[in-house]
């Protein structure tokens, strides 16, 4: 997605398609617009890797979330990630949109089936939630169980638990109300200048707040 965002506003053109790969780590990018520079920090999204993403938070003005269209298989991992970002409060009042990539292909889910994607996984998660009965002394007894479980909260880095702990006062539900999802092709530049031109906007307005 970045390197088609560089072609497309930069003289010197992005890495060819055939040439890129899963961004490892980072990978920076900027582009210049009237009385605005917008400079990309591209986040892989492995596993591994998600663990430096708190460390931008506090620099950023504003949150691209990009799902592969393509791959139902991996979405409600992707919503699991999705929802760890709507709930830190520290991202809580910037511009947040969710692209779904590849819709060039013929396999690749719409906005729309997107959107409903997720709100059915939160639906699901909720319902689980809700039915899940509270543990009892009984079902707490062993002192082996309990240290273990202490040891994985004390393992959560401080970042993660500030953030869990949180209470948004119901506006994460108010974000989810007005979340703008767009189609993209990051193969193709379908879709592109319109995110470009979202983020532009958003990012100009949040200056002048």
């Amino acid at each position: 997605m970045l390197e088609k965002i560089k072609t497309m506003y930069n003289p010197t053109p992005g890495m060819l398609p055939e040439k890129i790969g899963p961004t490892v780590g980072q990978n920076i990018g900027k582009i210049t617009l009237p009385s605005t520079e917008l400079r990309f920090y591209d986040l892989g999204g492995q596993r591994d890797i998600r663990s430096i993403w708190p460390k931008y938070y506090d620099e950023c003005h504003a949150v691209v979330f990009v799902v592969d269209a393509c791959d139902q298989a991996r979405l409600t991992e992707n919503w699991e990630v999705f929802d760890e970002v709507l709930n830190s409060p520290r991202l809580l009042n910037l511009p947040l949109l969710l692209l779904a990539n590849k819709q060039d292909a013929p396999t690749s889910l719409s906005v729309a089936e997107i959107r409903e994607s997720f709100d059915a996984w939160q639906r699901a998660r909720t319902n689980r939630d809700s039915d899940e009965p509270n543990p009892t002394p009984s079902q707490n007894k062993g002192k082996g169980k309990a240290k273990a479980i202490e040891q994985e909260v004390e393992d959560v880095p401080n970042e993660q638990k500030a953030d869990s702990a949180w209470d948004d006062g119901g506006a994460k539900d108010e974000r989810m109300a007005s979340l703008d999802v767009m189609g993209v092709s990051a193969l193709e530049g379908t879709g592109v200048r319109d995110a470009v031109n979202w983020l532009y906007i958003r990012v100009q307005n949040a200056r002048k707040m």
